[in-house]
């Protein structure tokens, strides 16, 4: 239970996140983002997002205060967007209402990564280096994984509808808003498993690892179906996978939060190393039988996609695709489906010393949107992935400033 000073602090945090949610700007963003996402683009756009919180707090106010559980996780979501639309907006959109997270339980795989090893930049760092331990050698194994089972706390739900009707009562509205669903399997079984060991599977063990991509396919599916019964995808955040997803065809029945109506994201970031044609075996084809489920699909992340582009054309419901630094952004372009955003990511290496080479980024993000305008592609860079900026959060604003410059020419 919030107690009143608790309630004071979340109040102040949404009066500050509903004033800037007002402004016009906002929904000139919104116009933009519609315009990209519907293919027909103003100008490139921009966000950031998967950054070192650790090292950013350079004025408190990133302090929590809140004790409870869930309400603390709602007072740093509202901390973490009001300092980046203070630092760093890009073109971040607030939408006029608070998203609160349904209280869903999931049983899980019964399976949780080992790790036998790891290295962090320092205590608190988002982006240890791990080594895990391999739990999946036998089709034993495979059989021992189960069936995730997911269940909305409804009496939870009700107390956190009473309690934000106290919050946020005159300031501003609130939804309760579902999952979006990741559908990366091989980050799971990477986990799992190890990189290294995936890869000796796939060459020595391809019975098991069908057997297991078919297992983690029929949860996946049955996950689907529980969460279309109880109404628990995202229909409100206006955000898939660090990017923006405004479109006008989506949601098609506005407050029921199904799957049709949602966003989803998939990848396979380890297939980086392995051929198309085994990307197609044991991604794609699996990846079919999940993706039209949804209403719309973001596809990648770090994996590289220029290369295998013919295999990725397969899967159903992309309007996203990612153009990792790995991929060659003048090959991405030139292939791509006409169908797609060209999502890119900006390589966030640029920023880990915290001394920023101005021209370099300059000219980084120069010779992207010359690749896309040369192959007339909509594109946005999100620039996520950022493990560290050396505790200088500066470098990160000021790449955002020349980011800003580049894409508004």
């Amino acid at each position: 239970m919030l107690v009143k000073e608790e309630i004071i602090v979340l109040k102040k945090l949404a009066e500050a996140y509903a004033g800037y949610a007002a402004m016009p700007a906002q929904q000139e963003k919104r116009r933009l983002w519609l315009k990209l996402n519907h293919l027909n683009m103003e100008r490139p756009m921009l966000t950031i997002d998967q950054i070192p919180w650790n090292e950013m707090d350079v004025d408190g106010s990133l302090q929590c205060t809140v004790r409870d559980p869930y309400w603390r996780n709602v007072e740093w979501e509202l901390r973490t967007a009001l300092y980046k639309v203070r630092y760093m907006p890009a073109d971040m959109v607030l939408n006029p209402y608070i998203c609160l997270p349904k209280p869903i339980h999931n049983s899980g795989w019964g399976i949780q990564p080992q790790t036998s090893r790891q290295i962090e930049l320092e205590l608190g760092s988002s982006a240890p280096s791990r080594e895990f331990v391999n739990q999946i050698e036998t089709m034993e194994d495979v059989e021992r994984i189960q069936m995730p089972v997911l269940t909305l706390d409804k009496e939870q739900e009700a107390g956190i509808i009473e309690q934000a009707k106290v919050i946020f009562d005159g300031i501003i509205d609130f939804r309760m808003t579902g999952l979006c669903m990741h559908l990366g399997i091989w980050d799971s079984i990477a986990m799992w498993m190890g990189v290294e060991n995936c890869y000796f599977a796939l060459m020595d063990e391809p019975e098991m690892i069908h057997a297991l991509m078919e297992k983690l396919t029929q949860g996946i599916i049955g996950m689907i179906e529980q969460m279309n019964r109880q109404e628990l995808f995202d229909i409100h955040s206006n955000l898939c996978h660090c990017s923006h997803t405004f479109l006008r065809d989506m949601p098609k029945e506005e407050d029921r939060a199904l799957s049709g109506n949602a966003w989803a994201f998939g990848l396979a970031q380890l297939f980086t190393a392995v051929s198309p044609q085994i990307t197609d075996e044991f991604e794609v084809q699996y990846m079919k039988r999940i993706f039209p489920y949804f209403g719309a699909i973001y596809y990648g992340c770090c994996d590289r996609l220029d290369d295998r582009m013919k295999v990725i054309e397969k899967l159903p419901k992309i309007r996203k695709l990612s153009c990792s630094p790995w991929s060659d952004r003048e090959h991405f372009a030139e292939v791509m489906p006409d169908y797609c955003v060209m999502s890119n990511k900006p390589n966030p290496a640029y920023l880990a010393s915290g001394r920023l080479d101005e021209q370099l980024v300059r000219s980084d993000i120069r010779r992207t949107i010359a690749a896309a305008k040369a192959h007339n592609r909509n594109l946005e860079l999100l620039l996520k992935d950022i493990s560290t900026v050396n505790h200088n959060p500066a470098c990160l604003w000021r790449w955002q400033e020349i980011a800003m410059e580049e894409l508004q020419q």
